[in-house]
This record gives C-alpha cells, sequence and structure tokens, in this order.
C-alpha cells in the first residue's frame, strides 16, 4: 500500500519555488533565459548586477528546477527548464496586474503613453501571417533570433530598423515582436515605422510566450 503524501512536506517544496521567485534581479535572470540559454558573463553584462550576485541567484533558481546548466570547456551555461516556467512567468503577471494596485497603474500608464497601443494577440496574428497580409519582424538581438524565432519573421534589431526602412515592402501591415510584453523593443519599432508613415502594430506577448503557448517556431 503506498504511503499518503505528507502534504506540509509536500506545500514545504512548492513554497521552494515562491521563494526563487521572490526577487526581482531573479525574475529578470529568467525572462532573459527565456530567449536563449546564456553564460554568468553574458547574463552579467545584460543585467548590470555584479558576476558573484548573478551566479548565486542562478543556483537558486537551480536548486528548485526552474532552470538547467550544461557544461562547455569552463563555462557553464544556463537555460529554463521547460515551457511551464514562461507559463508560471505570465501567470505571475497576469495575478499582479489584476491584484496590485500598483502594478496596475504602471502598466496602465505604460498603455497610455505608448503610441503602440494597438497590439494583437497570437491568434490574429496567424490568421494574418496566413493571408499574406503581414510583414512580421523580430527585433530582438541576432543571436536570439537564431535560437529560435517566429515563423517567417525577418529579424532586424531595433537599433538598425531606420536603416531597413526602405526594404521592407510597401503597402503592407507591419507587425513587430520582441521579447515579452513589457519589451520596449517592439515599442520602438512601431513608433519609428508609423513615423515614417507605415501602418504597424505590435504582438502583445513576446516569442517565449508564444513558444509556451504551443505555437510553431523556427
Amino acid at each position: 500500500m503506498a504511503e499518503p503524501i505528507n502534504q506540509r512536506k509536500l506545500l514545504e517544496q512548492l513554497a521552494g519555488i515562491g521563494k526563487a521567485l521572490g526577487h526581482a534581479y531573479r525574475l529578470e535572470l529568467l525572462e532573459l533565459l527565456a530567449q536563449r540559454e546564456r553564460n554568468v558573463d553574458e547574463l552579467t553584462r545584460l543585467t548590470g548586477i555584479p558576476l558573484a550576485s548573478v551566479s548565486q541567484h542562478l543556483q537558486q533558481l537551480r536548486r528548485t528546477g526552474m532552470i538547467s546548466a550544461r557544461k562547455e570547456g569552463t563555462r557553464v551555461y544556463y537555460t529554463l527548464a521547460d515551457e511551464q516556467v514562461t507559463a508560471l512567468l505570465g501567470m505571475l503577471r497576469e495575478v499582479a496586474e489584476r491584484n496590485i494596485a500598483e502594478v496596475r497603474r504602471m502598466t496602465e500608464q505604460y498603455s497610455h503613453d505608448s503610441e503602440a497601443l494597438d497590439a494583437i494577440g497570437s491568434e490574429e496574428l496567424l490568421e494574418r501571417l496566413r493571408a499574406g497580409m503581414v510583414t512580421l519582424i523580430d527585433v530582438r538581438p541576432p543571436e536570439e533570433f537564431a535560437a529560435g524565432h517566429l515563423p517567417g519573421a525577418i529579424n532586424i534589431p531595433a537599433e538598425e530598423l531606420e536603416a531597413h526602412l526602405d526594404e521592407l515592402p510597401a503597402g503592407r501591415e507591419i507587425v513587430a515582436y520582441c521579447r515579452g510584453p513589457y519589451c520596449a523593443l517592439s515599442i520602438d519599432a512601431v513608433r519609428q515605422l508609423r513615423t515614417r508613415g507605415r501602418q504597424a502594430y505590435r504582438l502583445a506577448r513576446g516569442f517565449p510566450e508564444w513558444k509556451a503557448q504551443g505555437l510553431p517556431v523556427q
């Protein structure tokens, strides 16, 4: 006969995941790892967090099974354990937006101030892509694009968009996406495109959320 589950001990293990999520630095590291695997030096450069602190936070995330690691030579590369971690981060954002007044105020202000209010969802984007209605651009850095991107997307990093505007087909809608729902890269891209008279929108979510939904990626 199977031994009954010790509910208190089980809840303690679940609480460990909550504790791992309970630091802004660790959430930032998880969002970067959702794009592609990275080593400590790269995460330190991208976040500006001291290297020793990055290492400590990564070890805490690894102990809860939220990230995995592999060694290549003298370097250790980290990545998310699975797509459920991305889904968990998304649920955390949604709960915060619904129930924390300050978060709700910040996100509403973000939307109000943005010229890229017209965000479209995943299903709507799929329909427009099937109909051949849009040009899809990925404004993340090339290394993140190479690790995975939406089918048919063109990689034009945000800082290079101005130089490539004339290469985008005229008379077609343009949809830009980047790292996630709060990523400013797609907002900036849509601003530039609209300033040049192009019909542009942003994807409401980013590449990790698209992938976590089980939608096709390249």
